[in-house]
């Protein structure tokens, strides 16, 4: 099986780490959660209990995810500001409507947070296009504005 690389930003790399370590820091709360929801008793009918076992297993999961996804991952390192790629900040004028957004890979993108994928329609659109140029976008006229 060939693993993928990840593509992540710094910014991105550090919110996961944090998110790693804050989850870890979480195991011994979410553990006495289940040890006092098993001092109740009868765990067939025991809604505590199986809450913190849920919860518990999200956390797992989730911790299982971010090592992967860092293990794999490939920080993009903003090189040149001459042509949209990973990790830059692209200021677009769509029809007088003046946008930013952060181009990122997938597993990073959030549009509301202005973080688009490179994977996405118009992170696909973007890529490689240089300052100033124009070109159309789901009907609309799309300029680059600034690279930055």
């Amino acid at each position: 099986m060939i693993k993928k690389s990840i593509n992540l930003t710094i910014e991105g790399k550090k919110e996961l780490e944090q998110e790693l370590d804050a989850l870890i820091k979480g195991r011994p709360a979410i553990a006495d959660k289940i040890a006092t929801a098993r001092a109740f008793g009868d765990l067939s009918e025991n809604e505590e209990y199986s809450s913190a076992r849920n919860e518990q297993k999200i956390a797992e999961g989730r911790i299982l995810e971010i090592q992967e996804i860092l293990k794999n991952a490939k920080v993009i390192r903003s090189g040149k500001k001459n042509k949209v790629d990973l990790g830059v900040y692209v200021d677009l004028d769509m029809e007088g409507r003046k946008v930013s957004y952060a181009l990122v890979g997938p597993t990073e993108a959030n549009p509301l947070e202005g973080k688009i994928s490179n994977e996405s329609p118009i992170g696909k659109a973007l890529l490689g296009r240089k300052p100033g140029e124009e070109f159309e976008f789901n009907g609309k006229k799309v300029k680059i504005v600034e690279i930055r």
